[in-house]
C-alpha cells in the first residue's frame, strides 16, 4: 500500500505532509506504515483514497476491478483480527459439509 502511495504523492506533485494535513493524518501515522510498525485502517484508507481520487482497492493494490471499497476494507480488517484469521484457515481446512454447516450457523446467528 505505501509504495502505491508514494507513486500518488509523485503523480500528484503533493507531499505526505500535504496529504496529512488535508486529510487530517498525522505524518507519524505514514512513517509507521512504510515501516510496517501499523498498518492503515479503513477510514484512514478511504480518506487517501478520497483525496486522491481512486478506490480503496486501488490504493492497496495498484489495479482497479470488480473488487469494491467494501471489500478492501474488508481484507484490512480480516488482516488486523488475528481471530478471525485463524478462524478462516480453519474453515478452509474443512469439508464441503461442514463448511455449509458453519455458513448455517453464520447465518442463524445473523439473523438475531
Amino acid at each position: 500500500m505505501y509504495e502505491i502511495f508514494l507513486k500518488l504523492l509523485e503523480q500528484k506533485g503533493v507531499t505526505a505532509y500535504k496529504v496529512g494535513k488535508t486529510t487530517g493524518i498525522a505524518s507519524s501515522t505514514f512513517s509507521d506504515w512504510k515501516s510496517g510498525r501499523s498498518v492503515p485502517k479503513q477510514e484512514k484508507l478511504q480518506k487517501i483514497a478520497d483525496y486522491f481520487g481512486v478506490t480503496v482497492e486501488y490504493l492497496m493494490t495498484g489495479q482497479n476491478s470488480k473488487y469494491s471499497d467494501a471489500d478492501a476494507i474488508l481484507d484490512v480488517r480480516i488482516s488486523e483480527d488475528f481471530e478471525l484469521k485463524e478462524a478462516i484457515k480453519k474453515y478452509y481446512s474443512l469439508d464441503d459439509r461442514k463448511k455449509k454447516h458453519v455458513i448455517e450457523l453464520i447465518n442463524l446467528l445473523s439473523e438475531e
